[in-house]
């Protein structure tokens, strides 16, 4: 409208149209929202019941490599009971190359994969041996006999006894085993007889430790072993193995 004759010039403002806004949700936006939030939860869960792959990992290494005390022998000979190392002492040998070079202690390997994704120890499982001689989770044995009631008793030659590895774990007890070699089951580097750890106690856990002269093996049956005597498991030079334990040598 246009008023004239006061000088005035008037124009009436018309509204602007309504405006319509369409919003698109898509609804991937929350199910992505909520997987987030049970990523989330499950995430804070596996935190707080120590189950993450980060914390598996820290609590195995730190069992393993937790630190052990020996057994100290005061008459210098091994008894049931006694936590002891597997030593293999070094030697002069023309295919130095093909072995590792120094003492080397019997030490277990679990599968580092397999090991963070289950709360058991694998079974069996595998050995190695490394250069130390510090007494830690992975390499320290506790010599037990196959009944279990001669615990203190001095360990003889001749003896059936086996030995037993708790790795640093409070509740789990693995036995060194091994089997005769066969053309489908042996060592793979050096086609030996296969050794590993089991969880239960059978034939194949039973040892014997041998002087290790073989004319004097007669004579030595039924003797006190000493604590860092040599005993024989195989014909071969890294087969000789010093059960090492502190304490005078008799």
């Amino acid at each position: 409208m246009v008023t004239e004759g006061l000088g005035f010039h008037s124009t009436r403002i018309q509204p602007p149209p309504p405006v319509l806004l369409s919003v698109t949700i898509d609804p991937s936006d929350f199910t992505r929202s909520l997987s987030n939030q049970e990523l989330m939860k499950d995430f804070l869960e596996k935190r707080e019941k120590g189950k993450l792959l980060i914390q598996r990992n820290r609590k195995l290494k730190g069992n393993l490599l937790r630190q052990m005390q020996l057994s100290v022998s005061e008459d210098g000979s091994i008894h049931y009971g006694d936590k002891v190392m597997l030593v293999n002492p070094d030697h002069v040998d023309p295919e130095a190359a093909v072995f590792l070079a120094g003492d080397l202690s019997l030490c277990m390997t679990p599968d580092e994969i397999k090991a963070h994704l289950s709360e058991e120890l694998e079974v069996p499982c595998g050995l190695s041996a490394a250069p130390t001689k510090n007494p830690v989770g992975r390499n320290t044995f506790v010599v037990l006999s196959m009944d279990r009631n001669a615990n203190g008793q001095v360990l003889r030659y001749g003896e059936d006894f086996c030995l037993g590895i708790m790795a640093g774990f409070e509740d789990k007890m693995l036995y060194l085993a091994s089997d005769h070699r066969s053309l489908l089951k042996s060592a793979k580097k050096s086609w030996l007889q296969e050794v590993s750890l089991v969880d239960e106690i059978s034939y194949l856990t039973c040892w014997q430790a041998a002087y290790l002269d073989p004319q004097l093996r007669l004579e030595y049956e039924g003797m006190p072993i000493a604590t860092r005597a040599c005993h024989e498991f195989e014909p071969t030079p890294r087969s000789l193995w010093e059960i090492l334990q502190p304490g005078p040598c008799p």
